[in-house]
């Protein structure tokens, strides 16, 4: 098994090839680190046939895919287990979890999740991968990308933020909360939106990163 810091490297990627080709730049910003460690990191990870460096990006093999399905399943079978058991914030439980799921054994994650009862998303509304690594494709669009006046229900809310999510959590913007968008501002400014009685702004980028699907 990859140690705790390359099993992190594994997680980072996987989750910023959803949105495209992953440069070294962007996991230098996104694990908070100098670019001379990534460039050592990713050696190590190449050299374990864990990912490939095709042209100027960075690829996970089948093999470093699988062990970054893994490593999320239990970040996001802990979080669960945080928030449903121990009754955490939302917000509060990201970097525990990430303290929690290089420590978690396959026995005592497969209790866990019989215990919180088989929980399909964590609590942000990402998908949690089963035990054969399979992964549910991720049923959703961008809020940013809804007209003014749509109905639309909150599927999964970026969760790495903190600061973001105290704020979601105070404005109830949950997964499976009816949202209207009431009105989007004009070059690339926020979106204003209904959450319950509440009408709030949300900044254009971080909308993007909120999925949705359709209403009522």
């Amino acid at each position: 098994m990859p140690s705790a810091t390359l099993q992190e490297y594994l997680e980072v990627i996987y989750k910023l090839a959803l949105e495209g080709v992953v440069r070294p730049a962007q996991l230098a910003d996104a694990l908070a680190v100098s670019a001379p460690t990534v460039t050592s990191t990713l050696r190590r990870l190449e050299g374990a046939g864990l990912v490939t460096r095709p042209g100027l990006g960075v690829e996970l093999t089948e093999t470093g895919r699988l062990e970054a399905l893994a490593i999320i399943r239990r970040h996001r079978v802990a979080e669960r287990f945080l928030v449903d058991a121990l009754g955490l914030p939302w917000e509060a439980v990201h970097e525990e979890a990430c303290l929690l799921e290089h420590a978690l054994s396959e026995r005592v994650l497969e209790a866990l999740e019989t215990f919180l009862d088989n929980p399909d998303v964590c609590p942000h509304g990402h998908p949690i991968p089963s035990a054969a690594l399979d992964v549910a494709p991720t049923d959703g669009l961008p809020l940013s990308a809804m007209p003014a006046g749509s109905r639309v229900i909150v599927v999964s809310v970026p969760e790495e933020d903190d600061q973001v999510l105290a704020y979601f959590g105070e404005i109830a913007m949950r997964p499976g909360v009816e949202v209207l968008v009431e009105q989007t501002g004009p070059f690339a400014g926020p979106l204003l939106v209904v959450v319950g009685d509440r009408h709030v702004a949300v900044d254009r980028a971080v909308a993007a990163r909120i999925l949705v699907r359709p209403g009522r």
